[in-house]
C-alpha cells in the first residue's frame, strides 16, 4: 500500500521503536521513586526534557509531556484561561483550529468567558488587521494553530504573536502539532508564542505521546491532582519510554527537516500540476503558500468517501478532510470557513506525506489518481 495520510499519523521509525523498547526494558522503575532504579528512570526522563528544551529554545522546566496533541491544547486553554481571569475573560481563535481547540473554548464559554472567532481568506490564512482589532486588554488568551491539519495553510504566528503581546496581557498558544518537524518553530526570546503544543505520533513518534511547551514561567490552573508530577502541572506517574521515544522523533524530525521540506515541495508541485490539468472539474484547496507536506483537492460533484474507496482498492491509502472528522457526514467547519462553491464541498481528499515516502511511490500515485478520475468522470476530463 502507497500510504499518503500521515497527517493523520505517521508509521514510527524504528529507531524511535528501538528506544522505546529498550527504555521499556531497562529503565522501568518509576521516576519519582528515590532508589537507584528510580533514580536512572528521572535522569533519562530529564535528559529528553532537556533535549526538547534545546530544540525550543526553552528551559527544561518549561517542558511539559503529556499524551499527545489533544491533552496539550487543552492543557494549554483551560489551564492559562481559568488561572488568569484577574486578568478578564476574553478569548481569541480562528475558525479553523483543531476540534481539541474548538470544543474546549466551547466549554469556556459555559463558564462565562467571551470567545470571538477570527475569520480566514480562500487561501485559509487570517487577517492580521483582524486581530489587531480584536485583541482587548481583557483578552486573557489567543489560540491559533500554525499550519492547518486539513489544508496545509500556514498563519503568521510570529507576526500574531507581536501584535498579541503589544496590545494585551494575554497568553498566545500555538498549536504546533501539524508544523513541529516540517517548519522552524521554535520560542524566540521575548518574541513569538508563550506555549507551544507538538505530537508525538505526527512526526514518526508514538500515539498518546506528546509535550505542552512554555516559552517562560506563567500563571497557570493545574487540572490534573496528585502526587505533583510535571511541576505540579500534570500529576501522574511520567510514561518515561514515550517521553524519550517522543525526543528521539523530535531529534530525528529536526535534523531530516529540511531534506524532506524539499522533497515534499517537490511532490506537492508535480501533483498540483497534474490536478490543474483537469480544469474546472478540480478545485484545489492548498495553495503555493502552504505547508508542503499536506495537499488537499475537491472534484466537482463527487464524495470524498467515493475517490478514497476507489484509489484504496488500487493500493493507495489518502483521507478525506481531518481524520478526526472524517466518519462524519457533515462538511468540515475548515472548508466551510474557505466558502467554496457547493459543488466541491463534499469531495475534499488530503494527501499527506510523510518521511517514509518515496519518489516511485509519488509517480505510481500520480498514475492511479488518473486513473481513477478519468473512471469517475469520464469525458469531463478528457
Amino acid at each position: 500500500m502507497i500510504y499518503l495520510d500521515n497527517s493523520a499519523t505517521t508509521k514510527p521509525h524504528k529507531e524511535v521503536m528501538q528506544t522505546f523498547l529498550t527504555v521499556n526494558e531497562q529503565y522501568y522503575a518509576n521516576p519519582a521513586s528515590i532508589h537507584a532504579m528510580g533514580v536512572e528512570s528521572n535522569e533519562l526522563l530529564m535528559r529528553a526534557r532537556e533535549q526538547l528544551a534545546d530544540i525550543l529554545h526553552t528551559d527544561a522546566k518549561s517542558v511539559l509531556f503529556t499524551s499527545g496533541g489533544t491533552e496539550s491544547n487543552n492543557t494549554a486553554i483551560f489551564g492559562l484561561a481559568r488561572g488568569n481571569t484577574h486578568k478578564g475573560k476574553h478569548i481569541l481563535t480562528t475558525e479553523i483550529e483543531h476540534p481539541s481547540v474548538l470544543e474546549s473554548v466551547k466549554q469556556l464559554e459555559k463558564e462565562g468567558f467571551e470567545v470571538e472567532y477570527l475569520h480566514v481568506g480562500n487561501n485559509g490564512v487570517i487577517s492580521l488587521e483582524e486581530l489587531r482589532v480584536k485583541v482587548r486588554k481583557d483578552t486573557v488568551l489567543v489560540s491559533i494553530m500554525h499550519v492547518n491539519n486539513e489544508i496545509g495553510a500556514i498563519q503568521p504566528i510570529f507576526d500574531a504573536a507581536k501584535i498579541v503581546h503589544e496590545k494585551s496581557r494575554a497568553a498566545f498558544h500555538v498549536d504546533a502539532v501539524q508544523s513541529f518537524g516540517k517548519l522552524p518553530i521554535t520560542f524566540n526570546g521575548e518574541e513569538g508564542p508563550d506555549c507551544i503544543t507538538i505530537s508525538g505520533h505526527k512526526i514518526h513518534g508514538f500515539k498518546g505521546s506528546g509535550v505542552l511547551a512554555f516559552r517562560k514561567q506563567m500563571q497557570w490552573e493545574p487540572y490534573a491532582f496528585g502526587g505533583g508530577q510535571e511541576f505540579g502541572l500534570r500529576s501522574g506517574t511520567v510514561a518515561v519510554p514515550q517521553a524519550v521515544a517522543l525526543a528521539k522523533a523530535a531529534r530525528m524530525a529536526i535534523e531530516t527537516m529540511d531534506v524532506n521540506a524539499a522533497k515534499f515541495r517537490k511532490w506537492h508541485d508535480e501533483i498540483c500540476a497534474e490536478l490543474r490539468s483537469y480544469g474546472d472539474e478540480v478545485h484545489i484547496l492548498s495553495t503555493a503558500e502552504g505547508a508542503a507536506h499536506i495537499l488537499s483537492f475537491s472534484v466537482r460533484d463527487l464524495k470524498g468517501e467515493v475517490i478514497i474507496n476507489a484509489l484504496q482498492k488500487r493500493g493507495v491509502i489518502v483521507s478525506t478532510s481531518s481524520a478526526c472528522s472524517s466518519k462524519q457526514t457533515k462538511t468540515s467547519h475548515v472548508v466551510e470557513a474557505l466558502r467554496i462553491e457547493e459543488h466541491f464541498k463534499n469531495g475534499v481528499i488530503r494527501i499527506s506525506f510523510g518521511a517514509h515516502v518515496i519518489d516511485e511511490e509519488i509517480a505510481q500515485f500520480k498514475l492511479v489518481l488518473k486513473e481513477v478520475l478519468m473512471e469517475l468522470k469520464g469525458e469531463l476530463l478528457r
